[in-house]
């Protein structure tokens, strides 16, 4: 069990960190979409994110192969839908840039809210690392799905050599 600040229940500080998380997430992708994309930019976040996996490692972390699956899945078929549907790539003259809608950071917000309720119900059947392992899971089926979509689109636009 992760030791916790003296005076702060679990779901204090499990709510502390999703805002930080979230605020951190909304201002790399305010900075993101700002400057060109490249194959790399789109590839390198997925790949660096699955040492993550590493986690399970340590025995406190794992959970069944099926719940795995069903989480890896529900971020890639459910979860990702919202951010394929609010972004696009779109060529400017020599350069890829991300174009997002009016929506998308409502769309971030959105998820960053089911995954914290989601986890809260969660809490309660599962440890706090087991729980932050299924949904470790889920984030990288989402990110996994919508940055090789994101990856095809770029290869779509990028000039044939």
């Amino acid at each position: 069990m992760v030791a916790l600040p003296a005076g702060i229940s679990r779901q204090t500080f499990t709510a502390i960190v999703t805002v930080c998380g979230l605020i951190g997430v909304l201002f790399w992708r305010v900075r993101e979409g700002r400057s060109a994309v490249t194959a790399r930019k789109i590839l390198i976040p997925p790949v660096g994110m699955a040492t993550g996996f590493c986690m399970f490692f340590a025995p406190q972390f794992r959970i069944p192969w099926l719940w795995a699956l069903v989480a890896f899945f529900i971020g890639a078929i459910l979860l990702a839908w919202p951010l394929l549907a609010t972004s696009r790539l779109e060529r400017e003259g020599d350069v890829i840039m991300m174009r997002r809608s009016k929506v998308f950071f409502l769309v971030i917000i959105a998820l960053a809210a089911v995954r914290y309720f989601a986890r809260d119900y969660f809490d309660h059947l599962l440890t706090l690392e087991q729980t932050g392992g299924l949904f470790f899971i889920l984030a990288f089926g989402m990110i996994l799905r919508w940055r090789f979509s994101m990856f095809r689109q770029y290869q779509q636009l990028i000039p044939a050599d």
